[in-house]
């Protein structure tokens, strides 16, 4: 193999994960278009085509996926080398890759960064949010973070903070106007906002239990999102309920710019869990990562 060709494919692993030639192009400090040039000499080389281009999108070939699925474990298993040798010379270093909900990666994770690129400097932390329940393991993540329920069984979890809540809210004014659901079939007679699962195109069945009885309420409404944030300011705005986690609705709940309802019928759930695969020794910076974070999440009060 040339000197350059372990460069050259892990720029092809690099484009194929990102699915754009110039958003890899940026992250090696490199052209497009010399970029573009690499990949076509490599081409040549291996006499086999490993994308299909065209001005709107990427796709990895069969033969391109082939050539991938047996090369990307091996940078990872060198990237993990690397990391561990300088994890045995006193210091943490290499990267770290991480699929995250929007949630978390925005009221778990996001306000902690500065802070662990200050603990761990040689880290290179990259974040992928992502609420669809992508596979970690195909996309070549280190680890996910998730609410337990839907942890895969296969995985090693980790507990972050404690339970969380569902909440259904609605603002004042609306409330005023309609008065107040009782029982969760009340919810039929209010416009409520609902939330579609991204990539899966259901929507969500609001969730409730009392005294062991359980059931599942398909609302109707106005809007129809994929984003809790939208979701969030609609209810605000008065446009219907919605059903959310207490982590995003909580700061309005507390300023009264939006009321709970149907508390009683909304009961504590399993929190967040960090996860990883369980057939692999945990890379250094991941172990650096899960220590750090559920000692933060500890002096925070639990996440």
């Amino acid at each position: 193999m040339r000197g350059s060709d372990y460069a050259d494919l892990k720029a092809v692993a690099l484009i194929a994960r990102l699915g754009s030639f110039s958003t890899a192009a940026r992250m090696l400090a490199v052209s497009p278009s010399a970029l573009s040039q690499r990949v076509r000499e490599l081409e040549a080389r291996l006499g086999v085509r490993l994308f299909n281009r065209t001005t709107r999108s990427v796709a990895v070939t069969e033969q391109g996926a082939v050539l991938l699925g047996r090369t990307v474990p091996l940078f990872d298993e060198i990237d993990r080398a690397v990391a561990d040798l300088a994890a045995g010379a006193g210091g943490i270093a290499g990267p770290l890759r991480l699929n995250l909900p929007r949630l978390a990666a925005t009221h778990l994770v996001a306000p902690l960064l500065g802070a662990f690129h200050r603990a761990h400097p040689a880290v290179t932390l990259e974040i992928s949010v992502d609420d669809s329940f992508s596979d970690i393991v195909s996309g070549h993540f280190d680890a996910g973070i998730r609410l337990g329920e839907s942890l895969e069984k296969d995985m090693v979890a980790v507990k972050l903070g404690g339970p969380r809540q569902a909440v259904v809210v609605a603002s004042p004014d609306l409330l005023d106007r309609l008065g107040q659901p009782e029982i969760p079939e009340d919810l039929h007679r209010f416009p409520c906002i609902r939330f579609r699962w991204p990539g899966a195109g259901s929507l969500y069945r609001w969730e409730f239990e009392r005294d062991g009885k359980a059931l599942e309420i398909a609302v109707d409404g106005p809007l129809i999102a994929n984003d809790t944030a939208v979701m969030l300011a609609a209810a605000q705005q008065g446009l219907g309920l919605a059903y959310l986690l207490d982590l995003e609705a909580g700061p309005l709940l507390g300023q009264g710019a939006l009321t709970s309802v149907l508390a009683d019928w909304l009961t504590p759930f399993g929190g967040f869990h960090l996860y990883h695969p369980s057939n692999r020794q945990m890379p250094p910076p991941l172990r650096a990562f899960i220590d750090f974070l559920k000692e933060k999440l500890a002096e925070g009060g639990g996440g």
